[in-house]
């Protein structure tokens, strides 16, 4: 029956078919006995196609020749020139009907059907003489029949139903290969004659003729559904639909130092969603005036509400700190006040903070200690968040985990956080005893509730709805489904969720609100809240056994964060713990970092890993920086000369702020250095502090010294510094030999000081000089005291008289004093001692005169004329 319609032949006399019955036999006969006598060996061929009037199977025998001479081609067959390819469709298939609206989705029995849709030739061969015809089919008894008929290829007779009476088809001029045409038909409901309330079959079928096949037959066909409900009643099924305004992350854990901590966007794209005709602008705008339950992911408030003042974003490709200024405010400034008044009076259900992948904390999470511990803090958050920017009580009692689907672990984790709701899928969660779609609500124990979403309604807009017609098929199919669903136990009053996907794109918005629309002016079904779905009074049939881990969706789990990403936030998580606790003003930093980590856990990352990845690593790296603008600066070796000493260490902070809290420690890697007790820190925001250790070391040598902060309860912040000390202690007996040299040189300035002082005024130059023969008077030497020392090295001067001026003048000093002072030490002149100086006793006048000191090397006289009387000569 399914190509019933590709062997439809005109009418003709008996005996004209059967010779053309004969005469096609014998055609499709001579290539299959000539074959073996044309061909070379081993080489496969394929039944000819038959021609129309070669009977029903025909084609299908021709298939499977052709698909049995593939299977036993030889390698030579399979080299050989291919033979041209068969046309794209053929019979009810040369056609491709698409009905892209029909309105009213749900009519009365007084409206007039409008079907508009197109034609699209999908064959080689020209289509002509041709008709759409609209067709009324039966009616669809249950919820898989509607969705086996969506999927049906092809012309089916019987399930395909009859023509419309009344002549409302269009005529079509031809049309040739590849070329689309539009129609738009009307139809009185009247006259599609519908029987009972029920769900029927619309269809469009394009009817006409090609030049290989010169009769009338169905060439393509379109269908839809179309509800009927004659008289409308009491509903009994109360519908929930949720209406989500939930988006990516984009705001980054990074803020500028400025008083306002601007904060900095990873993109702009939010801002493209907020604009005119935009995703969440869309979602805004078509959701306002329809009676659903917001569900809403606080951090999307949070971050257009940063976008209302002023934001930075990161420039694509520049260093983590290259910005540029956003600019979206007016979009979101309009966006929030168009929120704020749709919202009013309605149910707003508040995710917990960033939408947490559940399954992934269940499945994965549990394994990192601390992970599940933000989740009850991120519902905290929400519900401050929906209050102060939407400035309404949102409800928090709800988790909702990605695709609705769950299992034992990931409802005790759901629920952990305070949420006694759990909204599931029927997919997830299967009735198998009950032939109707039971009440949302299921008591699951421990005073939690699963809310079971109906998988068929909740699934019915995704995929692409932008291409023609398929937004108009999704919303006829919806509403058909709710009818059926609702037709299932018309005596029971049941209360059903509809939980779509959580991003829907623009076009799957735009069906979603006709869908929602339509439903909403039917007779058989009426809006609820998600809060009364969740009081209403269970199925007994229905499951409340929630599935084992096992049974979760494999394909689902692929996508989950993996366990890694779990270590990551965690080390994270401590980083900032540490590096609060030494901050002065730690709310500067906390609030960006803290929904920056819930952030990383949160369900937009399914599917986009490597985006999930990027922003761990960007929150980490930025953690990491702000942590090292706290550090010690680097020093060289350093030497300490003698048992105690001082080492200055210094801290250098880079950050805006002051940091308080924070312990350095020496240690060092010998033991007989000691390098003192830890030192708190406290340094000012852009400042360096420098501290000094004292030190005492038991013996020389050299040693490493390892500085390390920490903080007060004893955890490392930042890296060890390493830096070498060699220590050169001084002995006791060194000491005391420059103890004695220090002496010795005090002591003679000493006497020095004395000699001038005894030796009196200096000897008057412009005296006259004694007679030259007055040298024999060997006792007038004592008599002059300005001669005592002048005389001794004169021309004939005696050894005596020298003698007895060294002995008698002011300056000379007591008998046997060899050693003499510096006031001695005067050119030309000698101690004249004899008595005493046993060095210069018996010395001739004449001879060279010697240093008294010793020194050997002031032996000759600079000058042959001899000094003035009283002339002081410095050697």
């Amino acid at each position: 029956m399914a190509e019933a319609a590709e062997s439809q032949a005109p009418p003709a006399r008996r005996g004209t078919n059967r010779w053309r019955r004969r005469t096609a036999a014998l055609l499709a006969a001579l290539p299959v006995l000539a074959g073996p006598l044309l061909l070379p060996a081993g080489t496969a061929t394929a039944a000819p196609q038959a021609s129309p009037a070669s009977g029903t199977h025909a084609p299908a025998v021709a298939s499977a020749a052709a698909r049995q001479a593939a299977r036993t081609a030889t390698p030579a067959a399979a080299s050989a020139p291919r033979a041209p390819q068969a046309p794209q469709g053929s019979g009810s298939r040369s056609a491709r009907v698409s009905v892209n609206e029909v309105t009213p989705a749900v009519p009365d029995a007084d409206d007039t059907l409008t079907v508009s849709g197109t034609v699209t030739n999908t064959s080689s061969a020209t289509l002509s003489g041709l008709e759409v015809v609209p067709r009324i089919g039966p009616s669809l008894g249950s919820r898989s029949a509607i969705e086996q008929a969506s999927r049906r290829q092809g012309y089916l007779s019987g399930a395909d139903g009859t023509e419309v009476p009344g002549g409302h088809g269009a005529r079509m001029s031809g049309l040739a290969s590849g070329i689309t045409r539009s129609f738009t038909l009307k139809i009185p409901v009247s006259d599609l004659h519908l029987g009972s309330d029920g769900v029927y079959q619309l269809g469009v079928s394009l009817t006409g003729q090609t030049r290989s096949r010169p009769y009338e037959q169905i060439l393509g066909i379109g269908r839809t559904f179309l509800p009927w409900q004659e008289k409308a009643g009491s509903p009994t099924t109360r519908v929930t639909y949720l209406w989500p305004l939930i988006s990516t992350p984009h705001v980054t854990a990074r803020t500028e130092s400025d008083e306002q901590q601007t904060p900095v966007f990873r993109d702009d794209k939010l801002a493209e969603e907020l604009a005119p005709g935009g995703r969440l602008q869309q979602m805004l705008a078509l959701g306002k005036d329809l009676d659903v339950t917001w569900v809403i992911d606080p951090d999307l408030l949070a971050s257009v509400d940063m976008m209302a003042g002023r934001y930075r974003v990161h420039k694509p490709g520049g260093e983590p700190d290259d910005t540029v200024a956003g600019k979206g405010q007016e979009d979101a400034k309009r966006w929030l006040d168009e929120l704020q008044k749709a919202v009013r009076g309605k149910e707003v259900v508040a995710l917990p903070f960033a939408d947490p992948d559940l399954a992934s904390l269940a499945h994965r999470g549990q394994k990192v200690p601390g992970a599940l511990s933000s989740l009850g803090q991120a519902t905290r958050l929400a519900k401050d968040t929906v209050e102060t920017v939407l400035h309404v009580k949102p409800s928090t009692d709800f988790a909702w985990p990605y695709e609705g689907a769950v299992d034992s672990s990931l409802v005790d984790v759901a629920t952990s956080a305070g949420a006694h709701n759990v909204i599931a899928r029927s997919d997830s969660v299967r009735d198998a005893g009950l032939s109707y779609s039971p009440t949302a609500a299921r008591p699951i124990g421990s005073g939690n509730t699963a809310l079971v979403a109906d998988e068929r309604l909740s699934t019915a807009f995704e995929g692409d709805l932008s291409r023609a017609g398929a937004a108009s098929r999704a919303v006829q199919q919806f509403t058909a489904q709710s009818l059926a669903l609702a037709s299932q136990v018309p005596s029971r009053t049941r209360s059903v969720v509809v939980a779509p996907q959580r991003m829907p794109s623009v076009s799957q918005a735009q069906a979603m609100a006709e869908g929602v629309e339509a439903l909403s002016d039917s007779g058989w079904a009426a809006p609820g809240s998600l809060s009364d779905a969740a009081k209403a009074k269970p199925d007994q049939g229905a499951q409340r056994r929630m599935p084992a881990p096992s049974s979760y969706p494999s394909t689902l789990r692929k996508s989950e964060l993996p366990t890694a990403a779990f270590e990551q936030v965690r080390k994270t998580k401590d980083g900032l713990e540490d590096f609060k606790e030494i901050l002065s003003d730690p709310e500067r930093v906390m609030p960006p970092f803290s929904t920056a980590i819930d952030r990383e856990v949160s369900n937009a990352w399914r599917g986009r890993a490597s985006a999930g990845e990027s922003y761990r690593d960007a929150v980490e790296d930025y953690l990491l920086e702000l942590r090292g603008a706290v550090k010690l600066i680097n020093k060289s070796g350093i030497t300490l000369s003698g048992r105690e000493a001082t080492i200055p260490v210094t801290v250098q902070n880079n950050l805006a702020q002051g940091v308080d809290g924070l312990v350095l420690e020496l240690r060092s890697s010998r033991v007989g250095l000691d390098v003192g007790d830890a030192k708190r820190v406290k340094v000012d925001g852009e400042h360096t502090q420098s501290l000094k250790f004292d030190t005492t070391a038991k013996n020389n040598g050299r040693a490493y010294v390892y500085a390390q902060l920490y903080t007060e309860d004893g955890e490392r912040y930042g890296k060890v510094m390493k830096f070498q000390v060699n220590v050169t202690s001084i002995t006791s007996t060194v000491l005391l030999v420059i103890a004695i040299g220090v002496l010795l040189i005090v002591l003679a300035g000493i006497r020095m000081y004395t000699q001038r002082k005894r030796s009196g005024p200096a000897p008057d130059p412009d005296a006259p000089l004694k007679d030259p023969g007055g040298g024999s008077d060997g006792g007038d030497g004592g008599g002059d005291a300005s001669d005592g020392a002048g005389d001794g090295d004169a021309p004939g001067g005696s050894s005596g008289d020298a003698s007895g001026d060294a002995a008698d003048g002011p300056t000379g000093g007591p008998t046997g004093d060899s050693t003499g002072g510096p006031a001695d030490d005067l050119s030309g002149a000698s101690t004249g001692d004899s008595t005493g100086d046993s060095t210069d006793g018996g010395r001739d006048s004449g001879a060279p005169d010697r240093d008294t000191d010793g020194d050997g090397n002031d032996t000759v006289r600079e000058n042959d004329n001899p000094p003035a009387t009283g002339e002081k000569v410095d050697r």
